[in-house]
């Protein structure tokens, strides 16, 4: 697998379904009571983060997605901490309704607002640079999304198109990621790491499987 300098390939993988994968996480994870169990999917552009997040949420009823670009949109690249922790986290975890308006959104004339409704039992946290040491006391436990640079640039590019406006934007990005991801390492905080590129055969269906291994942060719960 072709990764960035600094990040470390996982081994062991294994292919589990998805509802294994959440029973890892529950294991790995303190007894959460009376609020959301936030879930923290992390990794790199392309390698799968949204797609992982929304199979997980189609597996567990009454979660819901909160994509940190929406946090970050028109804001900063990975300079959005303190305003996801204040405005969605924080709320979280007084299981309150999440109701939040960015101040780009309002700036810019985007509709909507990020929402999360009372009495939601997890909520999956996804976008490049959520495991982080700021935010580690809001996070219950954590996905790293491990992929192989190759395919991840082939989906970006089939995603975002090539033009020199985006190419720009995409070195504008790693000039930011890699040193950020060097210095947080998510993939050694995470309790599971997920493999996101690899094509499983055709024996398995990718909308109910994954293939994943234990991470550091999960390494001493029990199978």
């Amino acid at each position: 697998m072709l990764l960035h300098p600094g990040e470390s390939e996982a081994s062991g993988w294994q292919v589990a379904k998805l509802d294994d994968v959440v029973g890892r996480l529950f294991e790995a994870s303190p007894a959460v009571d009376g609020r959301p169990r936030v879930v923290a999917i992390d990794g790199r552009g392309g390698a799968g983060k949204s797609m992982l997040a929304e199979r997980l949420r189609e597996r567990v009823p009454g979660s819901v997605i909160v994509h940190t670009d929406d946090v970050a949109w028109h804001h900063a690249m990975f300079d959005w901490g303190p305003v996801l922790a204040e405005n969605v986290l924080r709320p979280l975890h007084r299981a309150a309704e999440v109701e939040f308006r960015p101040t780009a959104w309002i700036v810019r004339g985007r509709p909507g607002v990020i929402h999360v409704p009372a009495g939601a039992d997890v909520v999956w946290v996804e976008g490049t640079g959520i495991i982080r040491q700021e935010l580690a006391t809001w996070i219950d436990v954590g996905i790293y999304v491990q992929g192989d640079l190759a395919e991840q640039e082939r989906r970006l590019v089939a995603r975002d198109g090539n033009s020199p406006a985006m190419r720009r934007h995409k070195a504008a990005w790693l000039e930011e990621e890699l040193p950020f991801m060097v210095r947080e390492r998510p993939w050694e905080h995470a309790a599971l790491v997920v493999d996101g590129t690899a094509a499983l055969d055709d024996s398995h269906d990718p909308a109910v499987v994954v293939a994943y291994t234990l991470g550091a942060a999960g390494s001493d719960h029990p199978r």
